[in-house]
């Protein structure tokens, strides 16, 4: 099975006894709106036994429980009339109740070799595969080939991000900075303000920041690639047509295409040492880069649930790890938690001068790695870098209340949450570990208390 470099894709393990049966399985990442789609080839030989036809069987019955699956493959059992589902071996008529069971639908109609046919593309979903064409070969293999398209339109991605090519930092300035903030925010609760303040910069972004749709991986030029070395790939190309037509020599041909060769070597080589170079300061593109050579996504295969089936859809997955993250933590304070909340409120008490400066906060705000995600809330740090003169006015009031009354703004408790896998079976949800990405002002919160605390 080949799968599109730019289709992210894992491989499926499917049963314990899948190195008896020749199988293999993977799920296609759908693009956008579009769900995964579960693919799968299979060859039986035709002195297959029993009870690896079993084996195979519950694979089938495993990926079955997606209702994106496309499965192709020589099953080799040519007494099996498609057009009235019957049989004359009881291994074939076993296949045909596997399909019934399943919901399957065989898509290949015209006849192959001597007549019979032995090549079947099986799928769930009504209109995922459309225009099977059956004719040819390869070499000298006595088999047909069967092609089909996949009959869904291709997904147009929706992800939007931040263009700060286009970005008006000096209105966006002006926009907060005319803002009376003390008198915007008094008397005023934790949330409420919050409230107020992420009200007030969110409209503000959206008039100074354009928006722009992300590329897809395929759509994505590489990295390395600069305007120049494009030139000179077109004008291969170029050459290459002119030696079909006569027009060049193979000779002209070949000096082009070696000296595109080097360049494309010098530029990839050129871009990893200046990588390299500055991981110190900007890892995310040395990230970034490496996982871009990755040919699968690493990403959650099927999990096993509380009775033991495998859960394949990606909202089941989800509400089962979050079952399990949940699980190991507790919402109950301590009695040192507890004690250390009842002396912080009276030192507060006792002290009337503001715990949270604003210089302390401008310094965190101009020391942000823009590099870094932006997470939950929508406020990426470069904006907040950018904006720490202005917007070191109304955080030190909203960290200080947060800091004397200990109440803590909804949005700064919300985080994204990664499972990351740590040991060797992939199937059990206990083996993920979550990383969450939270909100970066309230990590600034954080590193105020501790600078103050200590």
């Amino acid at each position: 099975m080949y799968v599109r470099e730019q289709l992210e894709c894992i491989e499926l393990c499917l049963g314990v006894d899948e190195e008896q049966v020749e199988s293999f399985w993977v799920r296609i990442k759908g693009q956008a709106h579009t769900g995964d789609i579960t693919v799968g080839v299979y060859y039986r030989p035709p002195d297959q036994d029993e009870e690896v036809d079993e084996a195979f069987y519950r694979q089938l019955k495993g990926a079955s429980q997606s209702q994106a699956l496309v499965l192709m493959g020589d099953f080799n059992h040519p007494d099996i009339s498609w057009e009235g589902h019957t049989a004359r071996h009881t291994q074939s008529r076993r296949l045909l109740q596997s399909i019934e069971d399943n919901f399957l639908m065989q898509m290949v109609e015209k006849l192959m070799r001597r007549g019979t046919l032995m090549d079947l593309v099986l799928t769930k979903k009504e209109g995922l595969v459309e225009d099977v064409k059956v004719g040819g070969s390869l070499s000298c293999i006595d088999h047909e080939m069967v092609e089909i398209l996949h009959g869904e339109s291709r997904a147009i991605s929706r992800i939007t991000t931040l263009d700060f090519r286009r970005a008006n930092f000096g209105l966006f300035k002006d926009l907060l900075g005319g803002i009376p903030w003390a008198r915007a925010l008094e008397g005023s609760g934790v949330q409420k303000s919050w409230s107020l303040f992420k009200h007030h910069f969110l409209h503000a972004q959206d008039r100074c920041i354009p928006l722009r749709k992300k590329s897809s991986k395929g759509g994505r030029r590489q990295v390395w690639m600069s305007k120049k070395l494009l030139a000179e790939l077109r004008r291969k190309g170029k050459v290459y047509e002119m030696w079909k037509e006569g027009q060049a020599t193979w000779e002209e041909y070949r000096n082009v295409g070696k000296a595109c060769r080097d360049a494309t070597r010098k530029a990839k080589a050129h871009l990893e040492l200046s990588l390299a170079r500055d991981v110190r300061n900007n890892k995310k593109n040395l990230f970034t880069y490496t996982s871009s050579k990755w040919k699968t996504r690493d990403n959650v295969g099927p999990l096993l649930n509380e009775v033991g089936d495998l859960v394949m859809e990606d909202t089941e997955k989800a509400e089962l790890l979050n079952v399990f993250f949940a699980s190991v933590f507790s919402a109950k304070a301590g009695p040192q938690e507890s004690q250390a909340l009842e002396v912080r409120e009276e030192t507060c008490r006792k002290v009337h001068l503001p715990l949270v400066e604003e210089d302390c906060v401008r310094d965190n705000l101009s020391n942000l790695d823009t590099h870094k995600s932006m997470g939950p809330g929508r406020m990426h740090p470069r904006v907040l870098r950018e904006l720490a003169d202005v917007i070191a006015e109304p955080l030190p009031i909203i960290f200080e209340r947060s800091w004397r009354t200990g109440e803590v703004p909804q949005d700064w408790r919300k985080a994204s949450v990664t499972p990351i896998f740590k040991r060797v079976k992939k199937e059990d949800p206990g083996t993920y570990r979550p990383l969450s990405l939270t909100s970066i002002l309230g990590k600034i919160m954080e590193q105020l208390i501790l600078e103050i605390i200590i």
